[in-house]
């Protein structure tokens, strides 16, 4: 076994660790979009009914959505759901995909999480250090809402770390491939229309 392969091994383990909190938040931070479809409706409702609403309620709605945006995306990228071109990807061999993903972990995902991270502190923190408000009559604090960019960076730079590992490990054969029996959302859909067109 070379060094490659041993440090590998070695690392697998904290994958898993980093993979089960990723999945274990974003399962559960999904259920905000729910509170923001409530908070909308009903801040919706309160103002055609009493004609009169409230910055800190709208504010509310961007700050859940934001919430699961940014906290949700290490579970996307953990779930192989984030945005690609799936139908040229699935032309390439799957080596060449492998690849593809390793150089864009690598070069792209995490230097762009790692520049977010070091310019998010500095933003969190000059916000929070002067205790910055919304601009608008009755909102929210900005503070706490600025504080997500540099927690969800770390936990993207994390899941990219992992996906890292777990890519370089499949290509050398040390685990199977997560994402090989893997059916996507949109092909997913596609094969129930196709069948649902076939039964009429």
């Amino acid at each position: 076994m070379g060094v490659l392969d041993a440090l590998l091994k070695a690392l697998l383990p904290m994958t898993r660790v980093i993979d089960t909190v990723n999945t274990w938040l974003g399962k559960r931070l999904a259920w905000l979009i729910l509170a923001a479809v409530v908070v909308s409706a009903v801040n919706a409702s309160i103002r055609k009914v009493f004609d009169t609403s409230s910055n800190s309620w709208l504010e509310l709605q961007w700050v859940l959505f934001s919430i699961v945006f940014l906290l949700c995306s290490p579970w996307t990228l953990l779930a192989n759901e984030h945005i690609r071109i799936d139908i040229v990807n699935n032309l390439l061999p799957k080596r060449l995909r492998d690849t593809i993903d390793v150089v864009g972990h690598a070069f792209f995902l995490l230097p762009l999480a790692f520049i977010m991270i070091i310019t998010g502190i500095p933003f969190f923190l000059r916000s929070y250090e002067i205790n910055e408000q919304s601009g608008n009559a009755g909102g929210l604090p900005q503070w706490p809402s600025k504080a997500l960019v540099m927690i969800a960076f770390t936990l993207l730079l994390l899941q990219g770390l992992s996906e890292l590992i777990k890519r370089i490990a499949v290509m050398r054969n040390l685990i199977p491939d997560p994402h090989a029996t893997q059916v996507h959302a949109l092909e997913a859909e596609v094969e129930h229309l196709v069948e649902a067109i076939k039964k009429h």
